[in-house]
């Protein structure tokens, strides 16, 4: 959904948050289909992604992938699993507290790093093996948030998520 004008009471309910988000997990995959390794911080390169992510080399609108921690517990329900980490659901960050749906076509911080929303992250067939049979449909409507770096510098785990709105 494209955002209203700014000067739409829809537009203010819709860049409305109750309070920042964290960053609580990084994540880099170094090239497609090997294990995603957990740090505590990383680089992200304005028009790029983040250093040591197969991605970083100016993936545009799919810099950095974003997922709700929220959605953990939900997703390791659906796909039958007492719990999921993170890096099995190949993502780069993830956050708290904020909800990254409403994200979507607008530009949030991520301590120093700014970033633009652009479009869902939907889960890819590889999630049937991560998951087991289901997995894909487990993650439907919980796969996160892809992100273009517009601004760049080092994200750390801790770090508030906090939208910028005019």
């Amino acid at each position: 959904m494209d955002l209203p004008p700014p000067d739409s009471a829809l537009y203010r309910l819709m860049t409305r948050f109750p309070r920042a988000g964290r960053l609580c997990w990084i994540g880099l995959r170094p090239a497609r289909a090997v294990p995603v390794r957990e740090v505590a911080e990383a680089e992200a390169v304005a028009g790029g992604g983040l250093v040591g992510d197969h991605y970083a080399g100016g993936s545009g609108r799919r810099g950095v992938t974003l997922l709700q921690a929220e959605h953990l517990p939900a997703i390791a329900a659906l796909a039958g699993r007492d719990a999921v980490p993170p890096a099995l659901l190949r993502r780069n960050l993830v956050v708290a507290g904020i909800p990254l749906a409403a994200l979507k076509g607008l530009r949030f911080r991520i301590g120093g790093v700014l970033l633009e929303g652009t479009e869902e992250c939907d889960p890819c067939s590889r999630m049937e093996d991560a998951l087991g049979p289901g997995g894909y449909n487990a993650m439907r409507g919980m796969g996160g948030l892809c992100a273009r770096v517009l601004e760049g510098g080092v994200l750390c785990v801790g770090d508030a998520v906090v939208a910028e709105v005019a």
